[in-house]
């Protein structure tokens, strides 16, 4: 691994030992088996406890006042532009080190923040969009993102929300479902189809909506598996906004949603394989510690061997993701896109089965809310299903396996390296 990002982690675990355990300690509510309980506010539709937000909030202004919040921001955003690798390695470690205040599973929140709609404001954003970028950061000026709708949701190309011109002014109409953060947004980035049929890649369009505008009615909020939730069904009911509302161009909101998902698929893998690690590696000491019929469970080949499988399994997915992210910042990602595919699905599905694992080692008390590999399942199992289930990872995979739409998989990645 290369030396500025072996660094980097060792300042990271002195920052966190410094800065945020202490801070964890002192709430420690939010981490024991009373978690799921303290976190949610659960006579306001689920949403999340706001005294919990703001020990979420303090972490976040503590770990941008040391320097590592926008540590994968960049620079155009005023972040430090680390590389895809650095994140990725980062974010593994982070997970690997279990569940804590430094890198929280519910709300995607971590001393290195994750902010995917920051770099494609960045990147497609007028000067006024671009205000986002830091109200995002800081939670002063948040913006939530409505792709997912009630009767589509892999398939988002055949969306039923749509937009008609009406001078210079859009109309949209159309639902909305698991709009993340939107009750606490100022705007939301809407997709509509704008022009062309159902299933046409172009014709959608991206807009900016201020979540105050007449006819943006949040309905309700989805509780989920693992709660507290704030995904949110959302009503767009003849909402009007200025043609100056589009992010990029009308017709090419698609490259929009790509760009988003994309950022995260690889991120989303180094989570999952850091959390798996930590369920393997907790599960192999609770093993050896634990004295059943006379001696230790790690003695038992009904133990060793599922532990084993996982282990090569997560050594295996840990150093494709590095590499893949490393490839990454080499080649243009969607030329490589099913590469990120095969670390998405992979590292989603295994950090699933080491939690299941951990669980069946530790035996009842892995399955009480006193350990946290229940947390870890419930949190990563959505991980299967958002930024592209792992069945459309799969097909992107097989499109380029088997050639299809003119592709052809990256077999030969690696062979210079």
């Amino acid at each position: 691994m290369p030396a500025d990002i072996t660094a980097k982690l060792a300042e990271l675990d002195a920052f966190i030992e410094a800065e945020i355990k202490p801070l964890e300690r002192e709430n420690i509510q939010y981490f024991d088996h009373r978690r799921e309980w303290a976190r949610t506010d659960w006579e306001n539709d689920g949403r999340m406890n706001l005294k919990w937000r703001a020990v979420v909030a303090e972490m976040e202004r503590r770990a941008d006042k040391a320097g590592h919040l926008r540590l994968g921001l960049p620079k155009s955003c005023g972040g430090q532009g680390a590389s895809n690798l650095m994140i990725a390695v980062v974010r593994e470690h982070l997970a690997a080190k279990g569940l804590g205040l430094h890198n929280d599973l519910q709300d995607e929140n971590s001393v290195v923040g994750n902010y995917p709609i920051a770099p494609m404001l960045a990147d497609y954003g007028t000067p006024e969009q671009k205000t986002y970028i830091d109200g995002i950061i800081t939670g002063e000026k948040n913006l939530a993102f409505a792709l997912t709708e009630p009767a589509h949701g892999s398939d988002a190309t055949w969306m039923d929300t749509s937009a008609v011109r009406d001078g210079d002014h859009w109309v949209i109409n159309g639902m909305k479902c698991w709009n993340g953060r939107v009750r606490r947004a100022h705007g939301n980035l809407v997709f509509a189809r704008t022009s062309g049929k159902a299933g046409d890649a172009k014709g959608i369009t991206a807009f900016i909506v201020p979540t105050s505008t007449p006819g943006h009615n949040i309905l309700f909020n989805h509780w989920t598996f693992n709660m507290p939730a704030d995904h949110s069904q959302v009503e767009f009911k003849n909402v009007r906004v200025p043609h100056s509302a589009i992010l990029h161009q009308e017709g090419e909101g698609l490259v929009v949603a790509q760009r988003f998902v994309h950022e995260n698929r690889i991120r989303q893998a180094a989570a999952s394989a850091g959390a798996a690690r930590y369920c393997i590696t907790e599960a192999a000491k609770y093993a050896k510690s634990r004295i059943a019929f006379g001696e230790p469970l790690s003695k038992k080949q009904a133990i060793q061997f599922p532990l084993a499988e996982l282990y090569a399994d997560s050594e295996m997915v840990r150093n494709y993701i590095f590499r893949t992210a490393w490839e990454m910042d080499r080649r243009d990602p969607l030329e490589i896109s099913d590469m990120v595919s095969i670390c998405n699905f992979r590292a989603n599905r295994l950090v699933c089965e080491a939690a299941d694992r951990a669980m069946q080692i530790h035996g009842g008390v892995g399955y009480s809310r006193h350990m946290p590999f229940e947390h870890i399942y419930r949190h990563h199992r959505r991980y299967r299903i958002t930024e592209g289930t792992e069945e459309v990872q799969i097909r992107r995979v097989s499109q380029y396996l088997f050639g299809f739409s003119g592709k052809t998989a990256n077999t030969t990645a690696f062979s210079a390296a």
